[in-house]
């Protein structure tokens, strides 16, 4: 090792959760053509984008505030997106500590429920009894009244009788944040089934507009007209016969009608913060990535990999070493708020004093490597503290496994690497940076000095086998590309970049030169063509060519 490199350590003693790290699955599979990349994953986005809307316009139309609608309106990727949805979910969550979130299951519950009980040609959810519901939960109390009829009204209402259209009086204890003993009317004037919420009582009077049918007292005794009515005059207080409560003045059934509607108000404020997206500290700051290879049918590899600036970190002596210590610490839960994994390590990063200066203009980089489930979305929170100093990072993202295709060509994630190794074989224990009998540490912030080789590392799937010597025929073709001109284009015919190959995968692996390019933002296109297969599929990233003293200073 050069005595001016940085020791990255991981004592023995620290206790980590064991993930298995890397299985190679022998599996012939017929190559057939289907869409073309770019039509599939704009297919995808499509999907993705259907999704979310739905999310907002549906799921939780109701119960998401103005705030929070706002913040997820400006988001433009799906990882900031289903991080916020996590966030918003976590935020309702009456008891983090338990696997499951309790609101968010009486959420959905109450959805299933509206539209079991209170569809009437619109689903169930967009009825103004299905929207209370949902918002409030169950009354304690429904007097229902289907079909109408003959109505003896009682005393705050005006006395006498009258005939009215089906309607129902939902009661509520305690709603927060509105008030004690709340009484909802919903009225069918239409014999539909469609009850709509009323502000006011003489909603539900099929006689209100039939001069002399259905009197109150007053009106019976000649002492009132249906005119004087304080449902039409909200200022007259002396109407004859009327003991009105102070929750039945128009001005307090209006408020109310409002108020029930609204999205109530998050209990949780101390949780209130997390529905800002990066959510962190920033008095350490790092930069993270997964990456997505594919494990076999049912699972991905997800490479979890932290880079920090040395300069960021604090370094003491201990004998006649500098060294900066740091504890980092991850937990992985499912979109129910489930843990799925977590772990934790002691990292060491030390120098020479004489090379100490040197040091600080480079980077430390950690890698966990976990294996998930395709077919479910998770979050990973992340927290990386400096044991010297006591600053402390967090940050969450998403971990969306992109769903491989068990038939067309496709690809892992792109790797640009400032270091790539070949082993002379599988290790036997779990190492940062190894890939079954590869080690490759990612340049996280894809900057690269012009003095060293860009390294690019891709697993190709479903790509064909001649059935007589069962090997791949692949031309890739590997291009540098500046403001739209090819600057390099290095096409390999013959195989050279193939480490691996079996029925499943392909592991290609390419050091480019970049010593005649210029400083500058790039793009590298990988282009792959199955001979046999006679597919193509076309991956790219960009990266950037700087000056060796820009590195540091590049995040």
């Amino acid at each position: 090792m050069n005595p001016s490199e940085p020791r990255l350590e991981i004592p023995m003693s620290m206790k980590t959760i064991s993930i298995p790290l890397f299985l190679i699955v022998v599996l012939s599979l017929s190559a057939t053509p289907l869409l073309a990349q770019d039509d599939a994953e704009r297919l995808r986005q499509e999907e993705a984008e259907d999704y979310y809307e739905k999310w907002l316009r549906e799921d939780v139309k109701y119960i998401i505030t103005d705030e929070e609608k706002a913040v997820f309106r400006n988001l433009t990727t799906p990882e900031e997106k289903e991080q916020f949805i996590e966030q918003f979910w976590f935020r309702r969550d009456p008891d983090p500590r338990t696997p499951v979130n309790e609101f968010k299951d009486e959420h959905y519950r109450r959805i299933a429920y509206a539209n079991e009980r209170f569809a009437s040609g619109l689903p169930g959810w967009m009825t103004d009894r299905g929207r209370i519901y949902i918002i409030h939960g169950p009354p304690v109390e429904i007097e229902s009244h289907p079909s109408g009829g003959t109505y003896q009204r009682p005393i705050h209402e005006g006395g006498g009788t009258t005939s009215t259209f089906p309607f129902e009086i939902w009661r509520y204890r305690h709603i927060e944040g509105i008030g004690s003993d709340i009484e909802l009317e919903f009225v069918d004037p239409s014999f539909s089934g469609e009850y709509r919420l009323s502000h006011r009582p003489e909603e539900k009077d099929a006689l209100l507009h039939v001069p002399g049918a259905g009197l109150t007292l007053a009106e019976e005794m000649g002492l009132a007209t249906k005119a004087d009515r304080p449902y039409f005059s909200p200022g007259m207080r002396d109407y004859p016969f009327m003991m009105q409560r102070m929750k039945d003045s128009p001005f307090e059934r209006y408020e109310t009608y409002t108020q029930v509607q609204a999205a109530q108000p998050i209990k949780y404020n101390d949780l209130k913060e997390l529905v800002q997206i990066n959510v962190g500290y920033e008095n350490l700051p790092f930069t993270n990535r997964q990456d997505y290879f594919r494990l076999n049918d049912d699972q991905d590899i997800v490479p979890i990999t932290i880079q920090l600036r040395n300069r960021d970190l604090t370094f003491k002596q201990e004998g006649d070493v500098q060294v900066a210590r740091l504890a980092i610490y991850g937990i992985v839960t499912s979109i129910t708020n489930r843990v799925i994994t977590e772990f934790d390590d002691d990292v060491l990063v030390s120098y020479r004093p004489e090379f100490l200066e040197e040091g600080l203009q480079k980077f430390s980089i950690y890698q966990k490597i976990l294996t998930v489930d395709r077919n479910m979305r998770y979050k990973v929170d992340l927290v990386v503290k400096d044991l010297n100093s006591g600053n402390v990072g967090v940050k969450r993202s998403a971990i969306i496994p992109p769903g491989f295709s068990d038939e067309k060509l496709t690809a892992s994630s792109l790797v640009l690497a400032n270091y790539i190794e070949t082993l002379p074989q599988v290790p036997n224990e779990n190492e940062m940076f190894v890939l079954g009998d590869v080690k490759v540490r990612p340049n996280l912030l894809k900057v690269f000095s012009p003095q060293e080789d860009l390294g690019v590392y891709l697993q190709v799937y479903n790509a064909a086998l001649d059935q007589a010597t069962f090997s791949p025929a692949l031309s890739v073709t590997y291009r540098i590309v500046r403001d739209g001109t090819v600057i390099k284009d290095i096409r390999d015919e013959s195989g050279e970049s193939t480490q691996f190959f079996s029925g499943q995968r392909i592991v290609l692996i390419k050091n480019l030169d970049l010593q005649d390019l210029e400083p500058g933002k790039y793009r590298l296109q990988v282009e792959i063509h199955d001979r046999i297969g006679d597919q193509t599929l076309t991956t790219d990233d960009e990266f950037t060519i700087g000056a060796i003293q820009q590195l540091a200073s590049a995040n």
